[in-house]
């Protein structure tokens, strides 16, 4: 049986191949699901993906499920308490970033936008069907990512810089980044 046409940064994988196949680009517009992929993809920075994939289910176990409700009143202790599982990336500083962006997070969902519609009209609430024909035409941040980055920022958020703000688009669907020789372009057009 031959393997269809995939993206080449996935590799062969099995894990990465599995993400590929049925989670990158495919929109996300639950506003828990979008926090729990903002602070998987603000953990990722400065290390590769399939890092964040190995350890995704221990994170999400240690984070609670990432529960933004439960994160939002994670103390010092609970702070030093992640900082010693090693199932987790323990990095100080993204840690931090996470609870108060669980913090902030219950703050919008207090107000009348919500998170999705916060970050989904960064690209007029549609998904942008790109057409990239090689890896490497690829950006790694636009307008969009840049114009949601520093909405972000202004919240309070931390780790959403431009390229994580890119990086998140492409992994919710706001944006089509799949080659168009891929078999999910077509799917996911």
């Amino acid at each position: 049986m031959n393997e269809p046409s995939r993206c080449v940064w996935c590799g062969d994988d099995p894990l990465y191949v599995e993400y590929h196949d049925t989670e990158w680009g495919v929109p996300v517009r639950d506003d828990q699901a979008l926090f729990e992929k903002l602070i998987l993809d603000g953990f990722q920075a400065g290390l590769s993906w399939i890092t964040i994939l190995r350890r995704r289910e221990g994170i999400i176990d240690a984070f609670d499920g990432f529960n933004p409700e439960r994160i939002a009143l994670y103390d010092a202790g609970r702070i030093e308490a992640l900082l010693q599982d090693r199932r987790i990336i323990r990095n100080r500083q993204k840690v931090i970033a996470a609870v108060r962006n669980a913090q902030i997070w219950m703050e919008i969902m207090s107000g009348s936008e919500g998170f999705s519609a916060l970050l989904w009209k960064h690209v007029e609430n549609e998904p942008r069907v790109n057409q990239w024909e090689r890896n490497r035409d690829l950006p790694t941040e636009t307008e969009s990512s840049r114009a949601m980055s520093k909405e972000l920022k202004s919240l309070g958020f931390g780790f959403c810089g431009p390229t994580i703000c890119y990086a998140f688009m492409q992994a919710t669907g706001m944006v089509n980044d799949h080659l168009v020789s891929c078999f999910r372009h077509q799917q996911l057009a």
